[in-house]
């Protein structure tokens, strides 16, 4: 995965490269002369946003980024390449030529370039519902990098657990010790309660999943520095996925009782069968709802707060605020590890309320 990112099958053009190293140059040479404005949305935009690119630090102007592969399925097939290629432009400006193809890079949306010069600024914000002027995108961004590399540390952390058991069937010690409580806590203070005690353990393993993985990521968000720093669960994709499997979990194990209550409410006259079966579906649908935007709201309104605090610095071009914004940053950041714990918690939680109410027998007088 390390070597990945630096294989490129692309070509660009020489030309290109040119005409990019003149505009570095002329904007360099500007710069001596201008200060530019610190924009302190468009930091937070960069940050809170997914990329093609880790951006580690600047050296004498230069950055230094740890690249990605970009995986694309063209009008010719399927192309791999690095990020590399784009020179670091996100502005549709830098032109790369793939096998024949020209592509441009605006927003994080990679677009046919001939089909970009077409949009407007409209579209070309929108890219990622321009399906006709863009290829498919199977790239491996900081978010799908930061979930691989949540998935390969919660796969080792439960090895460890599932080796020491084998070796010490007395009480748990080392690594297994500290994941023991929180793994009971998951299954007696979640799932029990809410499923209850006939059918929570074939729940266990999904609940255990989203538990882990989501505070995993969390945590993961909040460490400023290559290889982390990315804001998985404050992506909105990331978190309807999330959503949506508890929604087709509930929805598949919903029994006669579930399925009874939302097409023939009890208690409710026939006539109002029209008005309350719509009304039930809407609840059905908002429930995942609700899941999806709680945790990306939270997640993501940290990160701006803590971004904004940190912006202070520059807006007032002074480092005599510094250690204001440093000891609010230093307290959010601690309140941060907290949510970061809480959002894992509710969204288990709430999966396990929904599930339970699917699987809920009733008692019939």
């Amino acid at each position: 995965m390390a070597c990945v990112p630096y294989i490129s099958n692309a070509n660009p053009l020489i030309d290109s490269v040119h005409v990019a190293n003149e505009i570095v140059v002329e904007h360099h040479a500007e710069a001596t002369h201008e200060k530019k404005e610190f924009n302190a949305t468009d930091l937070i935009n960069s940050h809170i946003g997914d990329s093609h690119e880790f951006h580690i630090a600047d050296w004498e102007g230069h950055p230094i980024s740890f690249y990605l592969p970009v995986i694309l399925w063209t009008n010719n097939g399927l192309e791999v390449f690095s990020a590399e290629a784009f020179h670091h432009d996100n502005t549709g400006e830098h032109v790369v030529d793939v096998n024949g193809q020209k592509l441009v890079r605006f927003n994080e949306v990679i677009f046919y370039a001939d089909k970009y010069e077409e949009l407007s600024l409209d579209d070309r914000k929108n890219g990622a519902f321009a399906f006709d002027a863009r290829p498919l995108d199977f790239s491996i961004t900081k978010n799908v990098f930061s979930m691989f590399m949540s998935a390969i540390v919660m796969f080792f952390l439960f090895l460890v657990v599932a080796r020491s058991y084998n070796k010490n069937k007395l009480a748990p010690k080392g690594l297994a010790g500290f994941l023991e409580p929180l793994v009971t806590f998951v299954r007696d203070d979640i799932a029990r309660p809410n499923i209850g005690e006939k059918q929570y353990a074939k729940y266990m393993p999904y609940l255990l999943t989203i538990f882990f993985f989501i505070w995993i990521n969390n945590l993961i968000g909040l460490i400023p520095f290559f290889p982390f720093s990315s804001n998985l669960t404050g992506n909105i994709y990331f978190t309807f996925v999330l959503a949506f499997i508890t929604f087709i979990v509930t929805t598949l194990s919903g029994n006669k009782d579930y399925w009874g209550h939302i097409f023939n409410t009890p208690g409710v006259p026939v006539w109002l069968a029209p008005i309350m079966i719509p009304v039930e579906i809407i609840g059905m649908l908002t429930k995942p709802f609700a899941l999806m935007i709680r945790l990306f709201a939270n997640i993501t309104a940290g990160h701006i707060i803590i971004l904004s605090l940190v912006s202070l610095i520059f807006i007032f071009d002074t480092v005599w605020i510094s250690p204001i914004s440093g000891a609010f940053v230093l307290f959010m950041s601690v309140l941060e590890m907290l949510v970061a714990a809480l959002q894992a918690y509710v969204f288990t939680l709430l999966s396990a309320l929904f599930i339970g109410q699917a699987v809920a027998e009733h008692d019939h007088h």
